[in-house]
């Protein structure tokens, strides 16, 4: 692994702030989740710290079932994330554009055209988060049979994929030429797809320029063997989630070296795990922070959002205070279910506890301290093959991500893991990812 390698870096945006209690914080921006400007000044941070990118996640559908519920989350409420990231293109000039968008309620050709829009318009800076939506009120608003199987939902994506690959690869550089030979197009370099598969049939070609790097990049957050799978083959970012540094060794080997038999190089991939960074001058005062966020969880909204990630309906026939119960296998989010009942077994967490820390965010890598202890449990995992950069998740908007491009980068730059300016212009050229072989 070279010495000069650089940490690449994240910034993941939800509104007023990662934590499920952050908007009743006194320092949360009330309307953050529709307040553009307030997603500007956050993109506009990010690229002041020199971010890869910054990243948007989706659902399409209120997070929980009960009204009581989620009126206490706060998480009823956001823009759509296309829409989104076009509005930050025109206000930005370097930072990536990350937004997630589901194979299971969209199709091929709308969702690679959108993409390819909005790689035009930000000059080569989109990326599309490839998800298999596994809620069940997501497909109660599209889907009058249900939730398909986790199965059935990766065949469907593995499908997706390779269609909307095609798609952008179906245009060569050049194709389009306006007034060049009296031509407005050289059919010779467009290349229309045919495809007829057991869920999409997809024929033509993309009304788009090729990107200006190559095709968008596709990032993926599997952590199932078969998601796993899907991206060493396709992604050119992982988004995981590991609590310990030996999951996350395990998780970056493991998908690292799955590669190989696709044509792909270990550095194809940048696996960037979240964390969620609370910050204080001294670590007294970090705590202090992590302990008023945490006081502002109502008991009932943690379990709740505990339970949904557990795929289960209701955790409240079991006390609180007890160790959480047996879980039967899910066929929805398997792969964080297992994450939150192995926390909790090596952690010898209550319910309660274990709600509380879930909160958080959500199961991801939680670090409480200085810029310089925040800096160290970075680098240990950066230098031991952990991770090849973080999605960084703060748990309160604008402030915890100011914080951090004041604080941490530069004690990450002084120890050389971080760089001091943009590679390039393009999200491919600054993750230092390699250009797409084509068709």
């Amino acid at each position: 692994m070279s010495s000069d390698r650089k940490m690449r870096l994240g910034a993941f945006l939800m509104a007023g702030g990662h934590h499920i209690s952050a908007w009743r914080h006194p320092d949360a921006h009330a309307p953050a989740g529709v307040d553009i400007a307030h997603f500007i000044e956050l993109a506009r941070t990010a690229e002041r710290g020199k971010f890869d990118m910054i990243f948007v996640e989706d659902a399409a559908a209120i997070r929980e079932r009960n009204p009581d519920i989620a009126s206490q989350a706060a998480r009823s409420t956001g823009f759509e994330p296309l829409s989104l990231l076009a509005a930050l293109a025109v206000n930005t000039s370097h930072v990536g554009l990350v937004a997630t968008a589901s194979t299971t309620y969209n199709d091929p050709y709308g969702l690679a055209r959108t993409f390819a829009s909005l790689d035009q318009l930000s000059g080569g800076r989109a990326g599309w988060n490839l998800v298999t939506s596994a809620s069940e009120l997501e497909a109660e608003n599209f889907a009058s049979s249900g939730l398909r199987p986790h199965s059935e939902r990766y065949e469907r994506a593995e499908e997706f994929a390779n269609a909307a690959l095609a798609l952008w690869d179906g245009v060569d550089q050049g194709a389009y030429l306006p007034r060049g030979e009296g031509r407005f197009f050289d059919h010779d370099r467009l290349h229309p797809l045919s495809h007829r598969g057991k869920h999409f049939t997809v024929g033509g070609v993309l009304q788009s320029q090729r990107s200006p790097q190559g095709r968008p990049i596709m990032v993926q957050a599997g952590a199932s063997d078969v998601g796993k799978e899907l991206a060493a083959r396709t992604a050119d970012v992982v988004f995981a989630a590991s609590q310990t540094l030996g999951e996350a060794k395990a998780y970056y080997d493991d998908v690292k070296a799955r590669m190989a038999k696709y044509g792909r190089q270990p550095d194809d991939i940048k696996i960037m795990p979240g964390i969620s960074p609370i910050i204080g001058s001294t670590e007294g005062e970090a705590k202090a922070k992590y302990r008023e966020l945490q006081e502002l969880i109502p008991d009932a909204v943690g379990v709740a959002l505990l339970a949904s990630y557990l795929s289960i309906q209701d955790l409240s026939a079991y006390p609180l205070d007890g160790p959480l119960p047996d879980m039967p296998p899910t066929n929805l989010i398997q792969s964080r279910q297992q994450l939150i009942i192995d926390l909790g077994r090596r952690e010898n967490l209550s319910i309660r506890e274990l709600a509380r820390h879930f909160a958080g965010a959500r199961g991801h890598w939680q670090v409480v301290g200085t810029p310089e202890q925040i800096a160290d449990a970075m680098e240990e995992r950066f230098r031991a093959g952990a991770a090849d950069g973080f999605n960084v998740m703060a748990p309160l908007f604008p402030s915890g991500l100011e914080d951090f491009v004041t604080h941490v980068v530069p004690e990450l730059r002084r120890r050389g893991v971080f760089r001091e300016t943009y590679e390039g212009s393009t999200l491919r050229q600054n993750l230092g990812v390699g250009a797409p072989s084509g068709r």
